[in-house]
């Protein structure tokens, strides 16, 4: 059996490199009085979306937290969103 003869694997999943969305010449700043691009980097539940889920780097990550807690804390955003429970 040569090598001409195995059969190709094709990986069913191509784990793309992802890039950080705040790096980059027409990136958007990182700005506490932006809510609508806060609020993306947060769930539903007012907690912070990770990293490895948004791809953001590190240091911006970091400026996102801060930027986040600054707007909760000037009442911008709220810490914990409130859900509807019908029957509760």
């Amino acid at each position: 059996m040569s090598a001409a003869d195995t059969p190709t694997v094709k990986r069913p999943f191509f784990k793309r490199r992802k890039t950080c969305p705040f790096s980059g010449p027409k990136a958007p700043k990182i700005d506490w009085k932006d809510t609508r691009l806060l609020g993306r980097y947060v769930s539903e539940r007012g907690k912070m979306v990770p990293s490895r889920i948004t791809a953001v780097s590190a240091k911006k990550q970091r400026e996102l937290s801060q930027a986040v807690k600054r707007a909760r804390y000037m009442a911008l955003l709220p810490y914990m969103r409130q859900e509807s429970d019908g029957g509760r």
